[in-house]
C-alpha cells in the first residue's frame, strides 16, 4: 500500500471521530466549512468588540514536535495500524536537492493527506479547548494556524497576547513577531484612532469601509473586502484569456467559456462589501469592449464607442456575463 493511500486510510477512518470533539469556531480542513464561513463570522464579531488579537503561529507545519503530535492523537485512538501509520508519516525523511535523506525529527513532511486533520487536532488542544477553560468569555476564529481573538478593550488583547506566547512555547511553537498584531475595530461609533486600524483575514483585508444602509444613510464599519493582490491576481487572469484576439467568437461563446470563472471570483470575493470588487468587474467589461472593438468594424478604433455598446448590451441581457448582475443591477430589475 502507497504512503499516499495509507494516509487516506486513516484520515478516513480518524475524520469522523475527531468532528465530535472540535470546536465550532476552527474552520481549517474540516467538511462543510470554508474561510468564507469564518470570515463571515469575523465581520460579525468586529462589530459586537473594539478589538482584535490577530495571532500567527510561525512555520507551524514545519516545527510541530512528534512527541506532542502522538499524544494528541492517541487521546483518540489506540488502533495501532492507525498510530502505526501515522508515525511513520511524520518520520518519513526528508531529501535534500543532492539526493541524500535526513531524518526528520520534527513537522509535518509536505503535501501529506493526513496532516491537515493532524494539524487541527493539534491546534484543537493547544489552543481551542484552552481558551475555552481559561477565556470563555473571547469568541475567535481559527483556520488552521490563522487566529483571530475578539477582546474588548487593547489592555485585554495584550493580555492574551502574552498568555498566548506562553502557552504555544510550552508546546514548542513560537508565535510569529511581525505577523501577529492587535487591531482597533474602528466605526461610526468608535472614533478614536490607532496605528493599527485594519488586519487580514485569510486574504480578506478587514478596514474601516463607508456604507450605505436600507434607509439610504452612509455610515462607516469594520467590513472584509477583496484584498488588492486577489485582485491584481484577477486583473492578470482576464489579460490572459487575450479577449481582443477571440474575434471568431461570438458573446454567446465567450460567456459560456469564461462565466464559471468569473462566478467563482463573484462567490469569493462577492459576498461580503460587494463594491470593492466592482473595480475589477469594470476592468473585465473594458477587456470586452477591446474584444467588440476588433471584432465589429463600426466600432474599430472607438474606444468610447465599444463601452457605451458594452453596456447597452449588459442592460439588454444582464444574465449573459455572470458580474453583469452585479454592475448594472439597476437596468436588470427594469
Amino acid at each position: 500500500m502507497s504512503a499516499r493511500i495509507a494516509q487516506s486510510v486513516v484520515k478516513a477512518y480518524l475524520e469522523p471521530e475527531l468532528e465530535k470533539h472540535f470546536h465550532p469556531d476552527s474552520y481549517g480542513y474540516r467538511p462543510g466549512k470554508s474561510a468564507l464561513d469564518a470570515v463571515g463570522v469575523a465581520r460579525k464579531r468586529c462589530w459586537r468588540y473594539n478589538w482584535v488579537f490577530n495571532l500567527d503561529v510561525q512555520a507551524f507545519f514545519d516545527t510541530i514536535s512528534h512527541d506532542l503530535w502522538m499524544r494528541a492523537v492517541r487521546k483518540h485512538t489506540d488502533c495501532r495500524w492507525v498510530l502505526l501509520y501515522i508515525e511513520r508519516g511524520l518520520k518519513a525523511p526528508v531529501q535534500l536537492p543532492d539526493g541524500t535523506l535526513e531524518p526528520r525529527e520534527k513537522g509535518s513532511p509536505q503535501g501529506s493527506v493526513v496532516s491537515p486533520l493532524l494539524a487541527h487536532l493539534f491546534l484543537h488542544d493547544a489552543f481551542d479547548r484552552w481558551m475555552s477553560v481559561h477565556y470563555p468569555c473571547i469568541p475567535f476564529e481559527r483556520y488552521a494556524d490563522d487566529i483571530l481573538c475578539h477582546c474588548r478593550s487593547e489592555r485585554q488583547a495584550r493580555e492574551v497576547w502574552t498568555v498566548l506566547e506562553q502557552r504555544f512555547a510550552a508546546c514548542g511553537l513560537r508565535v510569529h513577531p511581525d505577523k501577529t498584531t492587535i487591531v482597533y475595530c474602528k466605526d461610526d461609533d468608535r472614533r478614536s484612532h490607532y496605528p493599527n486600524e485594519k488586519v487580514d483575514v485569510l486574504g480578506y483585508p478587514f478596514r474601516p469601509r463607508r456604507s450605505k444602509h436600507r434607509w439610504g444613510k452612509y455610515f462607516v464599519h469594520c467590513s472584509p473586502g477583496i484584498s488588492k493582490a486577489a485582485a491584481k491576481a484577477i486583473r492578470q487572469t482576464i489579460r490572459s484569456w487575450r479577449l481582443d484576439c477571440r474575434i471568431d467568437k461570438k458573446g454567446d461563446d465567450l460567456a459560456r467559456m469564461f462565466n464559471p470563472v468569473i462566478q467563482g471570483w463573484i462567490n469569493s470575493y462577492g459576498r461580503y462589501y460587494k463594491s470593492a470588487l466592482y473595480p475589477t468587474l469594470r476592468y473585465l467589461d473594458r477587456r470586452l469592449a477591446g474584444w467588440a472593438m476588433a471584432k465589429y468594424t463600426r466600432l474599430r478604433r472607438h474606444r468610447r464607442r465599444s463601452e457605451h455598446w458594452i453596456r447597452r448590451v449588459a442592460c439588454q441581457s444582464p444574465k449573459l456575463f455572470a458580474h453583469w448582475r452585479l454592475l448594472h443591477r439597476a437596468s436588470a430589475g427594469q
